[in-house]
C-alpha cells in the first residue's frame, strides 16, 4: 500500500467523526471514517441526517497557517470534496454540496488548541430521502468500501491544498464549482443581492441596491438562492 500523508481510522459506528478525530489526534494528520454516525452535526450545531449509505469522515491536522486564515480551510475542504465526489457536484457558498439542485452533502470545520478538524458528510445512496431537498450521489448502493475510498481521495486533496498555503487553497477551483455565483440570493436577517465573486479570504461578494458588500460565513445564518 502506498504511504499516505495521514493516519487512517475506520469505525463501523461513532457518535461523531469530528469528536473522534479531535480526541484521537496525536500530532500526525488523522482521518476518521465511519459507516454511520449517531450524533453527526452540521453548521451552527444543526443535526446531520444520515442516509442509508453515507460518507462520514473527519480529518484532524495542525495547519502551518496563521489562525486568521483558517476560515479558508472550509472552502478548501469543499474544493477537495467536489474533486473527490465527481462530476456534477457543486458548492453552495460556503459549505453545502449540491448536485442537480439537491443537497448531497456538506462540510464542517472546527478548531481547538491549534488543531483543525475538517468534516465531510455526503449521501451516497438514499432511495427515499426523508429530508426535503436532499439527494444522493448514486442511484445504486455503491457498497461499504465507497465511503472509505472517497474519503481517502478527499483527505489527500485537502492536505495538498493546505500545504500550498493560505494563498493556494484553490480560489479559482472554488469559483469554478460554486453554484451560488451569478445568482440572486437572500441572507438573514433581511439581505438580498446578487452573488458575484468569492474573495481570497473566503468572503462572498454581493451586489445590492446600496452597492457591493461582503458576507462571511460566521456573520450570516443562511444564504439562499432566490426561487
Amino acid at each position: 500500500m502506498t504511504d499516505t500523508p495521514y493516519a487512517l481510522r475506520c469505525v463501523e459506528m461513532t457518535a461523531s467523526t469530528q469528536d473522534e478525530a479531535r480526541l484521537a489526534y496525536s500530532g500526525r494528520p488523522l482521518l476518521v471514517v465511519a459507516a454511520r454516525q449517531t450524533a453527526g452535526r452540521g453548521r451552527r450545531g444543526r443535526t446531520w441526517e444520515t442516509a442509508p449509505r453515507a460518507l462520514a469522515a473527519s480529518l484532524a491536522f495542525a495547519p502551518a497557517w496563521p489562525e486568521s486564515a483558517w476560515p479558508r480551510l472550509t472552502l478548501a475542504a469543499g474544493v477537495a470534496a467536489c474533486s473527490a465526489l465527481g462530476a456534477g457536484v457543486q458548492l453552495e457558498w460556503p459549505n453545502d454540496l449540491v448536485r442537480g439542485g439537491a443537497k448531497v452533502g456538506g462540510l464542517l470545520t472546527e478548531a481547538a488548541d491549534g488543531v483543525v478538524i475538517a468534516g465531510l458528510g455526503a449521501n451516497l445512496y438514499w432511495p427515499r430521502p426523508t429530508v426535503e431537498g436532499a439527494g444522493a450521489l448514486y442511484e445504486q448502493d455503491p457498497g461499504p468500501e465507497a465511503a472509505r475510498d472517497l474519503a481517502a481521495v478527499w483527505a489527500a486533496g485537502l492536505l495538498e491544498r493546505v500545504a500550498a498555503g493560505p494563498g493556494g487553497w484553490g480560489l479559482e477551483e472554488y469559483a469554478g464549482v460554486c453554484a451560488t455565483l451569478g445568482r440572486e440570493v437572500t441572507w438573514e436577517p433581511s439581505g438580498r443581492g446578487r452573488a458575484v465573486q468569492v474573495q481570497e479570504d473566503g468572503g462572498l461578494v454581493v451586489e445590492t441596491p446600496a452597492g457591493r458588500g461582503v458576507l462571511y460565513a460566521g456573520e450570516v445564518h443562511t444564504v439562499r438562492p432566490v426561487a
